[in-house]
């Protein structure tokens, strides 16, 4: 370790944490103005003259995002969907195509198809752990961007990173991976050979259900010039105080993760074994297909557990309406326990897709609660449904 090399949580607490120098106060403070003063006409002071073109909070937040990530270059905007789109805009022109995982959030799809479709961008949706079909796939002139979830929203497929860059590469594409489920503590896909990262720092990031927002990470600076011009000239930013709540939520992403971790764990073994559920998706599970992957490329399995209800459709509505700690809401991430029925709620606009999800499905974001009482307020919900034969 280098003297200017630290470990995960110090550089989260840190970098782009520069002390204040006219009051030297210890948190950076939260700058507001929309325009500033330069020392003359075309003389900048440390480059920013108009809140668009760059905030002095933005910065320190894109600091923070890049250092994570283990990266050169972030940006910070307004939503997750808004830092996709400006990638890509900044990447792909019509008549090229996006390879995508067939189990990919709802939004990221519609955004992909019924948006950038309309302007010639294609796409195709696949299994990614048959890296032969992703290899033929990329193999095509048109196919520009390969883009990965791992863990996936919301089946939790793990996915190989480091064979998807190969085959990207191979084929001179680019290989976009969202980060959103994982968080930079858990995974840092450029290390694994990713070009571009993406995050919902509505979730994990921010992790206090208050502030909506998305980044984007690279160390091209190629790219990273490519993107910066989209935040730009489109203007798709975070505002001060979303990025302020950002970075201040950034700074424990550590320690809510380990406990993320730790709950969803232990939830994830004690519903495997509920006579109510047919099936349990968590990568921590030893019969997880993705198990052993998730081993190598994750430094934990996240706090994301997905369950499949016996009592199909009805149970897990039942379920779902039935909690009390667990809140039936969109969204994850945040330290509170959320639980989502992803076919009428987050992935509606993909149902009678290849991307659609099965109706038996709940989807768990596993809090920071006393996982005993989390637990208590599962078997509750669970009581009297249709159990396996």
């Amino acid at each position: 370790m280098t003297e200017n090399s630290y470990g995960f949580a110090t550089d989260a607490i840190h970098a782009g944490q520069e002390l204040d120098e006219v009051y030297g106060a210890v948190v950076p403070p939260l700058h507001f103005s929309t325009t500033y003063a330069p020392d003359g006409i075309g003389n900048l002071r440390r480059g920013y003259d108009y809140g668009r073109a760059g905030n002095p909070t933005r910065t320190s937040l894109q600091t923070q995002l890049a250092a994570l990530e283990g990266g050169e270059h972030a940006f910070s905007f307004g939503s997750g969907l808004a830092a996709e789109d400006a990638t890509i805009r900044a990447v792909l022109r019509p008549g090229q195509r996006i390879v995508m995982g067939n189990d990919a959030y709802g939004g990221s799809y519609r955004l992909i198809s019924r948006i950038h479709g309309d302007w010639g961008i294609a796409n195709t949706p696949l299994d990614l752990s048959d890296l032969d079909r992703v290899a033929a796939e990329m193999a095509a002139e048109d196919a520009t961007l390969l883009w990965v979830e791992t863990p996936s929203n919301p089946l939790m497929s793990i996915t190989d990173i480091a064979a998807l860059a190969k085959i990207a590469h191979d084929n001179n594409a680019l290989l976009l991976v969202d980060n959103t489920f994982a968080s930079p503590y858990l995974q840092q896909p450029l290390q694994l050979g990713a070009d571009i990262v993406v995050h919902s720092t509505t979730k994990y990031i921010g992790g206090h259900s208050d502030v909506v927002g998305g980044a984007v990470i690279t160390s091209d600076d190629e790219l990273a010039t490519k993107i910066g011009f989209q935040q730009f000239a489109v203007g798709a930013i975070s505002g001060p105080l979303d990025a302020y709540l950002t970075t201040r939520g950034l700074k424990t992403l550590a320690v809510r993760m380990d406990r993320h971790c730790s709950n969803a764990q232990a939830i994830a073994e004690h519903l495997v074994d509920h006579p109510a559920v047919e099936r349990v998706l968590y990568p921590g599970l030893p019969d997880h297909p993705g198990h052993e992957l998730a081993k190598t490329q994750m430094r934990g399995f996240g706090g994301m557990v997905s369950v499949q209800l016996v009592g199909g459709e009805q149970a897990a509505r039942t379920v779902a309406e039935g909690t009390r700690l667990f809140v039936l809401a969109e969204s994850l991430g945040g330290i509170e326990s959320l639980m989502n029925y992803p076919h009428e709620m987050t992935h509606a606009s993909v149902r009678g897709t290849e991307l659609a999800v099965p109706e038996n499905l709940l989807r768990l974001s596993v809090g920071i609660e006393d996982v005993a009482d989390l637990i208590a307020d599962l078997d509750r919900a669970l009581a009297g449904l249709p159990a396996s034969g």
